[in-house]
């Protein structure tokens, strides 16, 4: 993409291979974390020079900070087209950190039904699992999310499951999930559906609201670290009604009205879900991120991507040796993630050839997703518990390009010529 580069900090560092030559780094792990833009750094620091405590104080500081970060609220809601006062924005620090405050605030008793995928990062299982009864959607022989078998559960469980998490995209496999259909199937069933949105905010525009309410997202989370803000930042944004009835076990000033020696009175979201002082840096780095994103455009990151991706998986499929994941065929509902293997050599051993050679960044292993990649490896479930063996993950970012996939296709075709020796 033309000058998304010269927008980035950071991409341009060298770093020291094994033979102690420097070279660039090159990232393919932008599923885990993603490089700052520049004008999101820059912003933090300019905020940062008038920055005071956020809702307690009158000094002029104070004030401008305060109203920066509740003005927020509604560039996240616009951003997410749920310019409704039937929402609620409050602020986290990653999305795990949301998902913990939303099951702790919604689940009422162990026996509360949630309907949960096999497709989910661990931040939007272990929450549920721990706090409710959890049903669990499979998916098919490719990794897509079986919707014949959430429609089987939202029948068997008729009137008795409270809500249904799912992932807008795969951290593992890119798959985009239909959420608004989900949404429609959740709604029908008298039940609320929460989206964990971390892997799609960067890639594709989202709408919580559709021209069919019955498609509407009840709940939405996401996590700034991922859309070019590495700061801590991230938003939940939620149904007021529901919200309001209900406060995660999570508790300490700037969330209640008056504290007496044995009462309490909270008050209403968003100041119930944010205790303590919050994370002003990564609120204003994660709204810089929202205005950089959108003048670059959807659109264009899309086409951008699909065609990163045609191309990695092209050069993938003609090594010998190499075992991709998911569909390679259809992969017009994948954002721009790739899973593989390469016979013969541990996804460990790939990870370190590629850093140590190449200064190619990937991720390894499971994900923390490891039910998921269980699946996708065919792997039956051992007994006693473990991991996966895992795979090697590419996730590219707007600014990686073609000379990014080149590189990458150069370096696992070395590993697979040296497949004996490594």
């Amino acid at each position: 993409m033309k000058n998304v580069q010269n927008m980035m900090y950071g991409i341009n560092a060298l770093v020291e291979l094994q033979n102690g030559k420097l070279i660039k780094a090159t990232n393919l792990d932008n599923g885990a974390t993603t490089p700052p833009f520049k004008a999101v750094v820059n912003e933090i620091e300019n905020q940062l020079f008038f920055y005071g405590s956020i809702g307690r104080g009158r000094g002029q500081k104070s004030e401008i900070s305060t109203d920066n970060y509740n003005d927020g609220r509604m560039k996240i809601k616009h951003f997410l087209g749920a310019c409704s006062d039937d929402y609620t924005v409050f602020y986290i620090n990653c999305t795990t950190d949301g998902m913990n405050k939303l099951a702790s605030a919604l689940i009422q008793s162990p026996d509360d039904i949630v309907i949960c995928t096999r497709m989910e990062h661990h931040a939007n299982d272990l929450p549920w699992r721990e706090r409710a009864t959890v049903v669990y959607v499979e998916v098919d022989a490719l990794g897509r999310l079986n919707l014949d078998d959430l429609a089987y559960n939202l029948q068997l469980y008729s009137g008795l499951v409270k809500y249904v998490t799912v992932t807008a995209a795969s951290n593992v496999t890119g798959y985009v999930n239909d959420v608004h259909k989900i949404a429609k199937m959740v709604h029908q069933a008298g039940a609320k559906i929460i989206v964990d949105g971390a892997q799609i905010v960067a890639h594709r525009k989202f709408n919580m609201i559709s021209n069919d309410p019955l498609e509407n997202i009840d709940f939405f989370v996401f996590s700034a670290h991922k859309m070019y803000s590495p700061f801590g930042g991230g938003a939940v944004v939620g149904l007021s009604s529901v919200l309001g009835g209900n406060i995660p076990q999570f508790y300490g000033g700037g969330m209640v009205d008056a504290v007496c020696d044995e009462e309490v009175i909270y008050l209403g979201p968003p100041d119930s879900f944010e205790a303590g002082s919050p994370n002003y840096p990564g609120v204003v780095g994660m709204l810089k991120s929202i205005d950089m994103l959108e003048c670059i455009g959807f659109d264009e990151i899309l086409c951008h991507e699909q065609k990163l991706l045609k191309r990695v998986i092209s050069g993938l499929q003609s090594i010998p040796g190499v075992t991709l994941y998911g569909d390679s065929v259809n992969f017009s509902d994948r954002i721009a993630t790739i899973v593989f293997n390469v016979d013969g050599v541990g996804c460990d051993k790939v990870a370190d050839f590629l850093a140590n050679n190449y200064a190619i960044a990937v991720r390894h292993a499971a994900f923390c997703a490891h039910p998921y990649v269980r699946r996708l490896l065919r792997e039956p479930t051992p007994d006693p518990c473990k991991a996966p063996t895992g795979m090697v993950r590419v996730s590219f970012g707007i600014y990686n390009n073609e000379c990014d996939v080149d590189l990458l296709i150069r370096a696992v075709r070395h590993i697979s010529r040296c497949r004996g020796c490594l």
